[in-house]
């Protein structure tokens, strides 16, 4: 009986903190968001502004590792069992994209645009006896342009 309890309280409390936690990252990634919503990141490699304009390109990057909690370890273990896309994985790894983008933009500076911009997603803490995953990292990198 006490196993069944402690096992309810660890779901109960990983789902209250998980979800509190998800909120607040997600309020402060908006906000972040419209304050960089006038430097564009994007994946071409070419841009419109001639040669002499561009005063410098630098490489920017930002990384962020987000941790799944244990309500959301549970639901993807029993989503596991009977199939189907993994819905508590998904806000996680877009969590972690939003976030390493947020912080390459903010190694930019006063750059105007960020150029050939790519992102790299890994699995941390997975262990070989268990199935799942413990922590996603992203990373964001790409040129940034100041331009004259």
């Amino acid at each position: 009986m006490y196993n069944l309890l402690f096992f309810i309280t660890l779901i109960t409390v990983g789902y209250l903190a998980g979800s509190f936690a998800e909120r607040y990252h997600y309020r402060s990634i908006h906000q972040r968001e419209k304050m960089f919503i006038n430097l564009p990141a994007v994946t071409i490699k070419n841009v419109d502004y001639p040669d002499d304009k561009i005063k410098s390109a630098k490489l920017v990057y930002g990384s962020a590792v987000i941790s799944i909690d244990y309500f959301k370890r549970f639901t993807a273990s029993l989503r596991n069992i009977f199939g189907g896309a993994v819905k508590s994985y998904e806000s996680l790894i877009d969590r972690a994209r939003r976030e390493a983008l947020l912080r390459m933009k903010e190694m930019a500076g006063d750059s105007k645009i960020i150029v050939n911009v790519r992102i790299e997603t890994s699995t941390i803490g997975r262990n070989a006896n268990k199935k799942g995953v413990g922590c996603l990292e992203a990373i964001a990198y790409g040129t940034a342009l100041t331009v004259a």
